[in-house]
C-alpha cells in the first residue's frame, strides 16, 4: 500500500447505526446503491456483460437491489439471486425490492448454470453480523468465491464482505473473499486488521453525502502522516550528533546477538545521533563489522550511560541476568520500549509488572510492542482471543500497564492508556519474517531519542515500517524472501522523502 497522507476515521457498527438514525430523512440506500452501481460499471466496462448479484434479507440486500436497478438501466445483463421474501425485508429494503421488480427486474432463487460472469456483487450481509452465515446464504458465500475464482472476475462486496466482522476483522464462518469493497458512510476497523485485508481487497469509501465526524465521534483512525507531520522537520545545518539524541538497546543474549544488531542498525539509520548496544552475550564480538558506528557496551555500563531513550528486549533471552537489568531499566526516567523477550519476562514476573506500573518516579513514557502471542502472555489468555478482538486486546494492555501499546500483525493496532487507538494500513506479508520486530524497535527508539513524543514516534515508526516493506516489494524485493535487514535502508530513504516533502 502507498503511504497514507491522511488518516481516516473508523467507526464500529453501533456508532454507524447512530449516524444512520440521525440521517433518517436522507435517501441513504438510494445513494449507496448508486455508488455501488458506479463502481461496478467502472470494474466491468463491457455493455451487456452478465452480472451476478446476491441480495440478502436485510438492508445490505436493499443496497443490492438499488444497484441492480441502475445496472439494468445501463444495459448490463443482471441476474439477482434472492432467497428471501420481499414482504419480509426491512422497510427501505422492501421499497428498493419493489421498485426493482416494478421496473422490470426479476429475482432467482438459485444461481443460473452454464453462465460465465463478468462481475459478482455480494449484497448478502453487511455490518453487525454476529453469527456464522448458514443455510442457503452460506452456500451463496461459497459459490460467490468459487465463481469469482473460476471466471477470474471482480467480486465486489457492499459495505463489508459477508461473513466478516466489521468491528474486529474476525471471520464468522464462511466469508466472501472480495477483490473490491465499497464501504458506506465511513471506514470500519475490521476492514483493515486481522482477516479484513485478505477478504476486502481494494477498499473505496462512499460517504453518501454524510459528514460522519460531525455526527459521531470516531472509535479509531487509520494511521496517516497527518498524525505526526509536525515532527517531520528538516535538520538545522548547525547541528551535531548530540542534537539528535542517544539511543540505547539492551539485548543480544548468546545465539541472539543478531536481533540487537538489527535494532541498533535501524536506530542509527533512522537518525539517532548515537546508538549504544548493551549485549548480554559476554563472548560477543566487540564491534558490529557491518555497522562499526554502533557503540557496544556491557549492559551495566549501558545503563550508566546518559541516554535519551532505551529499548529492551531484542534477543534478550530469559537468563538470570535479564530480569534484574529490566528492573533497573524501568527505574530510568527516559522513554522505555519493551519488546520481545522483555515482554515475556514482564508477563512472568509480578515484580517487573509492578516496576513498570510504579515507574519508580519515572515521568517518561513506557511502550510495549508485542506480537499476538506475547500479548496473550501479558493478558494471561490465548492467542486466539487476542486475534478475535485485536483492538480490545491492545486497549486492555494499554490500560493494565499504563503504557502505549503496539499490537503487531496484519493491521497493527496502536493503543493509548487513555483509550485512543489507531490501525496501521501500510505493510505486506513480507514483514512476516524473523527480525522485522527488532527493526521496528530500532525505528521507535531512534525517534524517541530524537525527542519525538511517544505516540507520534510509535505511529510514525509503525507506518514507516510498513511503507518500507511496500517499497521493497515495489522494487522487486519480496514479499517472499524479504529480510528484516532490507527494510532499514528502504525506511531511511522513505523517511527522508517524508521530511523533504513535509509529510
Amino acid at each position: 500500500m502507498k503511504t497514507a497522507l491522511r488518516s481516516e476515521a473508523l467507526y464500529r457498527a453501533a456508532e454507524l447505526r447512530s449516524i444512520e438514525s440521525a440521517a433518517t430523512d436522507q435517501p441513504l440506500m438510494q445513494r449507496a446503491g448508486l455508488a455501488a452501481a458506479d463502481l461496478a460499471t467502472a470494474l466491468c466496462r463491457v455493455q451487456g456483460a452478465p452480472l451476478l448479484i446476491f441480495a440478502g434479507p436485510g438492508n445490505n440486500g436493499g443496497d443490492a437491489f438499488v444497484a441492480a436497478r441502475h445496472l439494468r438501466e445501463r444495459r448490463f445483463a443482471v441476474h439477482v439471486v434472492f432467497a428471501g421474501e420481499g414482504s419480509r425485508l426491512p422497510k427501505d429494503a422492501a421499497a428498493a425490492y419493489k421498485r426493482f421488480i416494478d421496473d422490470g427486474g426479476s429475482v432467482l432463487e438459485s444461481i443460473p448454470t452454464g453462465q460465465r460472469w463478468a462481475l459478482i456483487i455480494d449484497g448478502l450481509f453487511g455490518i453487525g453480523l454476529q453469527r456464522p452465515i448458514s443455510g442457503r446464504y452460506g452456500e451463496f458465500v461459497l459459490a460467490a468465491n468459487a465463481l469469482a475464482a473460476r471466471d477470474r472476475c471482480p467480486l465486489l462486496a457492499l459495505d463489508c464482505p459477508s461473513g466478516l466482522d466489521a468491528d474486529t476483522g474476525r471471520l464468522c464462518g464462511a466469508t466472501v473473499r472480495a477483490s473490491h469493497t465499497i464501504t458506506f458512510i465511513a471506514g470500519k476497523p475490521g476492514l483493515h486488521t486481522a482477516d479484513g485485508p485478505d477478504h476486502c481487497g481494494s477498499i473505496s469509501l462512499a460517504t453518501l453525502d454524510l459528514d460522519a465526524e460531525r455526527l459521531a465521534t470516531a472509535s479509531a483512525r487509520t494511521v496517516g502522516s497527518d498524525l505526526f507531520i509536525d515532527w517531520l522537520r528538516p535538520r538545522s545545518r548547525n547541528s551535531h550528533k548530540g542534537s539528535n539524541g542517544s539511543a540505547g538497546i539492551i539485548g543480544g543474549a548468546r545465539s541472539m546477538v543478531g536481533a540487537a544488531f538489527l535494532a541498533g542498525r535501524a536506530a542509527l539509520r533512522l537518525g539517532s545521533g548515537r546508538v549504544y548496544l548493551g549485549l548480554l552475550d559476554g563472548l560477543a564480538q566487540a564491534i558490529d563489522p557491518l555497522q562499526p558506528e554502533l557503540m557496544l557496551r556491557q549492559p551495566d555500563a549501558l545503563l550508566a550511560t546518559t541516554l535519551n531513550a532505551l529499548a529492551c528486549g531484542p534477543g534478550m533471552g530469559s537468563g538470570e541476568e535479564a530480569p534484574a537489568l529490566l528492573e533497573r531499566a524501568c527505574a530510568l526516567d527516559i522513554p522505555l520500549l519493551l519488546d520481545a523477550d522483555a515482554l515475556n519476562l514482564l508477563a512472568a514476573d509480578q515484580s517487573l509488572q509492578q516496576a513498570v506500573l510504579a515507574r519508580h518516579g519515572r515521568s517518561a513514557a513506557t511502550l510495549l510492542t508485542p506480537h499476538p502471542t506475547e500479548a496473550a502472555r501479558l493478558l494471561a489468555c490465548d492467542t486466539t482471543r487476542v486475534q478475535a478482538d485485536r483492538a480490545g486486546a491492545a486497549l486492555q494492555l494499554a490500560a493494565r500497564y499504563q503504557a502505549l501499546v503496539v499490537l503487531k500483525g496484519c493491521g497493527s493496532i496502536i493503543a493509548t492508556p487513555a483509550g485512543r487507538w489507531f490501525v496501521n494500513t501500510s505493510g505486506n506479508p513480507g514483514l512476516a519474517t524473523a527480525g522485522t520486530g527488532d527493526v521496528l524497535s530500532g525505528f521507535v527508539v531512534a525517534l524517541l531519542a530524537q525527542g519525538w513524543p511517544a505516540l507520534e514516534a510509535a505511529l510514525a515508526a509503525v507506518h514507516l515500517h510498513g511503507a518500507a516493506a511496500d517499497e521493497c516489494v515495489a522494487g522487486g524485493y519480496g514479499p517472499i524472501g524479504l529480510t528484516a535487514g532490507e527494510l532499514i535502508d528502504s525506511a531511511r530513504a522513505c523517511f527522508n522523502r517524508w521530511v523533504a516533502n513535509g509529510r
